[in-house]
């Protein structure tokens, strides 16, 4: 039994790195370098929270 749940679970490690290396690859390919780097959100953030002193 506790073979079996080792296979099970060798199986289940496969199948995410397979889904990660797959969403790297599908997100390599769509967006740029200089998109996947930016931080337009941060730059959001700081526009919408200007404080008076």
């Amino acid at each position: 039994m506790w073979i079996d749940f080792s296979y099970l679970c060798w199986a289940v490690s496969a199948v995410l790195v397979a889904w990660m290396l797959f969403d790297w690859y599908k997100t390599d390919t769509s967006y740029s370098e200089e998109a996947l780097t930016s931080s337009r959100e941060g730059e959001i953030e700081a526009t919408s929270e200007k404080h008076k002193v």
